[in-house]
Order: structure tokens, then C-alpha cells, then sequence
């Protein structure tokens, strides 16, 4: 049914349709706590702990998929930035460390220019971790160590994909993983692929994100000194 205003035929069912699209009238008030600089643990790593474990416990509840998950933003020599999420496998006070094929874009990207962004997006706990610093490949030791825990089928793709290549049809790499399927059977070992390892990014600044009311969200910010040591900044939001 369609209703006339002024002359105008509208529609309501559109007009609800268009409310819901639009993005400028998008909008969440947050209403977490606040972050305050003496609640901080003294190593960004620490604090990292500290919010990862909720953000775990969150995802346990059903708020948040796939917590380790990350957004990793690498630039090539030119300056052209790019961007995808993968996941977290490991941390500690040396960095974040992720797996990826070395033949890659992001593994080109960060074999010719080492600086990288991370982002934790935890929304629906009102969060964010925002990590800038360099990235260094991991040893093969570690690698194979962490490749032996992936699951068989994870083992098999990594050979199956030339990650960020172009193929001509899903048919040729269902067709590459089957034939890989036939020669390492469930049970048997998968080598290490050479061109697939880590990366550990060894942290420059972590700033933490806290969602506020009016927009007026917590930044705080660790950065690394020459000596080693960190300080804290508040950024205005």
C-alpha cells in the first residue's frame, strides 16, 4: 500500500528498508566501563592478557566470534596498503605470531617493508587493541611445531593453495587438494610446506580502545622507548 504526503507517493515498506541501510543513522551507545591509566598492567603484554582473557571468556558466552582473530595491514614498496584478518596463534612478550604462505601478498608486503598494523575488533564488548611494529619470520623449528598441531585437512591446504595467486576455477584447487587428499591419507604425516611459516610482530605501540558514552572513548597507548622501556599516552578519541 503506498500512501500519498503532499503529493508525494511513498512507500513505508521502503522508507523502513532505507532507515535500515543507511549507514549514517547506524549507531551504537556504549556503555562500558571506563579505562583508567592506574588500572594498566606495567607491559603491554600484560594488559594484552588481561583483555584477551575476557574477550575469550566473551566468546565462550557466545558475544564474540573467533577472538584471536586479527586484522593485519601491510603496504608495498610504493605505499599501496592492504588488508585481511587472520588468526592469532601465539603471543608473548616477543610479539603476536600468525602463519601464512610465504608466496602471499602480505608475506611479499612484509619482506619488503617489515612495518605492519594489527587490530583486535572485539565490538561487541565495546573494544579494540590497535598494534603498530615489525615483523620477522618465525624459525622452521617453531613453524613445523605449530604446523604439526593443525589439523589434517588445514596440513593438506597449505600445500593445496598458492595463496593470493590467480586460479581459473574453484575446480583446480579442490582438484589440487583431492590429489594431495590421495597421497597423504588421514594418519600420515604432511612434510612442512618450505614456502608456508610465521610471522612474529614485535610490538612498537599497543594502544587500547575502550568504547564511552557520547563518543568519548578511552585511548590509552603504550610506546616503546630506545631503552626498552614503555610509557603510557591518553589519546584524545
Amino acid at each position: 500500500m503506498c500512501i500519498r504526503q503532499d503529493d508525494r507517493v511513498t512507500d513505508p515498506d521502503a522508507a523502513a528498508s532505507d532507515h535500515i541501510l543507511n549507514p549514517a543513522l547506524m549507531r551504537k551507545h556504549y556503555r562500558a566501563e571506563g579505562l583508567d591509566e592506574h588500572d594498566l598492567a606495567a607491559h603491554p603484554m600484560d594488559q594484552f592478557t588481561r583483555w584477551f582473557e575476557q574477550a575469550a571468556r566473551a566468546a565462550a558466552d557466545g558475544m564474540i566470534y573467533e577472538p584471536n582473530a586479527m586484522i593485519v595491514s601491510t603496504a608495498d614498496t610504493e605505499g599501496h596498503p592492504s588488508s585481511r584478518t587472520v588468526l592469532m596463534k601465539q603471543y608473548d612478550t616477543q610479539g603476536f605470531v600468525f602463519y601464512t604462505n610465504y608466496d602471499s601478498r602480505k608475506a611479499q608486503d612484509l619482506g619488503a617493508n617489515p612495518h605492519v598494523s594489527l587490530l583486535f575488533p572485539w565490538h561487541a564488548i565495546a573494544r579494540q587493541i590497535i598494534v603498530t611494529g615489525t615483523a620477522r619470520r618465525t624459525g622452521r623449528d617453531e613453524t613445523a611445531a605449530y604446523f604439526r598441531t593443525r589439523p589434517h585437512g588445514s596440513q593438506l591446504g597449505a600445500w593445496a593453495s598458492a595463496q593470493s595467486s590467480v586460479i581459473h576455477s574453484r575446480t583446480e584447487l579442490d582438484t589440487a587438494y583431492a590429489e594431495l587428499s590421495a597421497r597423504y591419507p588421514e594418519g600420515e604425516q604432511v612434510p612442512v610446506p618450505p614456502h608456508w611459516g610465521g610471522f612474529r610482530i614485535a610490538p612498537r605501540t599497543v594502544e587500547f580502545w575502550q568504547g564511552r558514552h557520547n563518543r568519548l572513548h578511552d585511548r590509552l597507548r603504550y610506546a616503546i622507548a630506545p631503552d626498552g622501556t614503555w610509557h603510557v599516552d591518553r589519546l584524545s578519541p
